[in-house]
């Protein structure tokens, strides 16, 4: 029979460590004052030690679970996996973790509304929802009960706190980087906000900018889900066309790919933009001209936040639109004609 070691517990670190227990308990909650030199010699006695923190334990005497419930729409996709990522990251540095609960991608809105019902009967201490198509009146009930952050989508709502990319400029931005190109004749996929609550701003702002750059613009209106055949077939009955704007790099990847398929060539006879600058699809091998994202900063700006509503404080700003930046690929060049 093999005989089991007994696991180090708080005890043994503090014994180690020549400090109280109440000391080492300070260390890893991140609760209290403990001076630099002092919260060194306990975390190296922990680690001679293999001393790992009990979560149940510490929730138990706290009368809390330190957890905080993700809502994420697709995690599969590159920009919601990237967003979780750079959630539990910073999770882990305020000592919470994320209990996540993801969708296909092709939820309905009453599927996401019921994630977030299980994620409360989990006994989460806040909720932070990364969602595209569930609209805020669902969420509000939610934000009554629990410190509430919306990451990910330009959301304004009163009763959410949000932190999102400025669709806005990032839309505009790409506008004025064809127009400054030289061209006059853009076609724009334009999504319905029933559709997407993230594409529907940056892909309206895109036309909106054109229009103000004196451009002329072809709207595209229609679904977003394996729709790019017509939107190739729909740009090219418009010879004077010379580039159109997708509402996100996996669109506009899909969009050549078609285009390809017709013998049209990106940049020579098209040009095309994305939207997004995360994942593969970001690689300089594609060659995308995109907006990028600042994923990461979202993801633990939006973890900040909710530590801050836990904690009984308000977050520096109720809505925070963070900027992104323009980068050039080799999809978009001058017009030919």
């Amino acid at each position: 029979m093999v005989e089991r070691t007994r696991n180090p517990t708080i005890i043994d670190v503090a014994n180690r460590a020549g400090v109280s227990k109440s000391v080492v308990s300070r260390v890893f909650s991140g609760r209290g004052s403990v001076r630099e030199e002092t919260r060194q010699r306990v975390l190296i006695a922990a680690e001679q030690l293999g001393y790992v923190v009990n979560a149940v334990a510490r929730a138990m005497v706290a009368h809390r679970t330190y957890t905080v419930g993700a809502f994420v729409r697709d995690a599969s996709t590159a920009f919601y996996g990237s967003l979780l990522t750079a959630m539990q990251e910073r999770a882990a540095f305020h000592g919470y973790r994320v209990v996540t609960a993801t969708g296909s991608g092709r939820f309905a809105v009453a599927d996401e509304y019921r994630a977030l019902e299980t994620l409360m009967m989990l006994q989460v201490e806040a909720l932070i929802v990364c969602s595209g198509a569930l609209p805020a009146a669902q969420i509000v009930p939610f934000a009554k009960r629990l410190p509430t952050v919306v990451a990910g989508r330009p959301e304004t709502h009163e009763s959410i706190t949000s932190v999102f990319c400025d669709e806005e400029e990032g839309g505009a931005a790409l506008a004025d980087h064809l127009v400054d190109l030289g061209h006059r004749n853009v076609a724009v996929v334009t999504v319905a906000e029933s559709e997407s609550i993230t594409m529907a701003p940056r892909t309206a702002a895109m036309a909106r900018r054109l229009r103000q750059r004196g451009a002329r613009v072809m709207e595209i209106h229609g679904p977003i889900h394996d729709a790019e055949g017509r939107w190739a077939t729909e740009t090219l009955r418009r010879r004077e066309i010379t580039a159109v704007m997708a509402p996100s790099d996996r669109h506009a990847v899909a969009l050549m790919e078609q285009l390809q398929l017709r013998n049209v060539a990106v940049p020579g006879d098209l040009s095309v933009t994305g939207y997004d600058g995360i994942g593969d699809l970001a690689t300089p091998l594609i060659g995308l001209t995109h907006w990028r994202q600042p994923i990461d900063l979202i993801g633990s700006r939006a973890v900040d936040a909710v530590v801050r509503l836990l904690d009984g404080e308000t977050p520096p700003d109720h809505h925070q639109a963070l900027s992104g930046s323009l980068v050039v690929g080799r999809t978009t060049a001058p017009p030919s004609r």
